[in-house]
């Protein structure tokens, strides 16, 4: 396993990080696993020299921080792990269930770490940017929390880089402490965060990691799992025609090196500049071991013109355009240009 800094902090964490969204309960989505399926996984990441774990007060609604807190307190000692959990989707169906005003911040950190059975975290993450409350009012709640020694650090995730500018702004401002990490959605298929997001990382000092390598599956030829049968949001994000064209190319490369093609998907991620982890969310010790297989793979040349040239620019994904995505393909003309387009045919 390689280790790094996250950022310019001097937190060392494993360049993969288990992600947990797959573990808690089935009740929630019907692709979860419980915690005697989630153990066997844990251990193996353990054991390949994982210390980085990413949970969220969200998955299984609480249930997955209380598996996972479980199955961390038998295999491992608190002080051996670096352990993220994230704040911001509802919790509930009442009024203040969710969000990052002052209360829901302060009441989430609470129920996180009692699900957890855990005195503190190590980062405590914005799941998203919250637009109906004020950033001044987050991060000074985020700020609390770190000086009472709830969290060791702070992160954040999923928004547009002009917001994360007004976080650093603030903190920076009333010298409250910064994100030291940015979660961000980076794979073959989306690749918009390249433009500003990461750069500005890289700029500031934020350690970067990412989730979805795999596209939801759609890297691994996986569309038909249960989760990406159950779960819109697949086939919202990469069902359009650019996005398997560039499925098709992972899967050519990796037939050319005898390997999966989640594996190419994977070094793919891990070699860009500026990525200090890469989240993996594993089904079977199998699976993890890809990731871990891609961490010593390097792609030549010609590999990456072959990933690389199907791609084409598109909307950002993220909470604001979850439903009204443009595909990347033409879309047909409507109205009076409908008519004009169907004289010029």
């Amino acid at each position: 396993m390689e280790y790094v800094r996250l950022g310019q902090s001097g937190l060392k964490v494993s360049r993969l990080c288990l992600g947990t969204m797959n573990m808690g309960t089935p009740k929630w989505k019907p692709w979860i696993f419980d915690e005697a399926q989630s153990e066997p996984i844990v251990r193996h990441a353990l054991e390949a020299g994982i210390n980085f774990i990413d949970l969220a007060d969200f998955y299984s609604t609480g249930v997955g921080e209380e598996v996972v807190g479980r199955i961390l307190k038998r295999l491992v000692r608190r002080e051996e792990v670096v352990i993220t959990t994230k704040v911001g989707y509802d919790m509930g169906d009442y009024p203040n269930a969710g969000g990052h005003s002052r209360k829901h911040v302060m009441d989430g950190i609470h129920g996180s770490l009692k699900r957890l059975d855990m005195d503190y975290v190590d980062i405590y993450m914005l799941h998203f940017f919250d637009v109906n409350t004020p950033v001044e009012e987050t991060m000074g709640a985020l700020n609390d929390i770190v000086r009472t020694g709830k969290a060791r650090y702070i992160g954040v995730s999923t928004m547009y880089t002009w917001q994360l500018a007004k976080i650093m702004q603030v903190c920076e401002r009333n010298g409250w402490d910064k994100p030291i990490n940015m979660q961000l959605q980076l794979n073959l298929a989306y690749r918009e965060e390249e433009r500003e997001m990461i750069p500005y990382c890289a700029d500031q000092g934020l350690g970067v990691s990412v989730f979805s390598p795999l596209a939801r599956g759609l890297l691994a030829g996986d569309v038909n799992s249960t989760r990406n049968q159950t779960d819109f949001f697949t086939s919202q994000m990469y069902g359009d025609r650019a996005s398997h064209e560039i499925a098709a190319s992972a899967a050519r490369v990796a037939a050319r090196r005898g390997v999966s093609a989640a594996q190419i998907a994977q070094a793919w991620v891990l070699g860009r500049s500026n990525i200090d982890c890469m989240l993996v969310g594993a089904d079977s010790a199998a699976q993890f071991d890809s990731a871990l297989a891609a961490l010593a793979m390097r792609l030549d040349e010609e590999e990456l013109h072959e990933l690389d040239r199907n791609y084409t620019p598109c909307d950002l994904i993220n909470d604001y355009t979850a439903g009204c995505r443009i595909p990347r393909e033409p879309r047909e003309a409507q109205g009076r240009f409908a008519a004009i387009e169907g004289s010029a045919a």
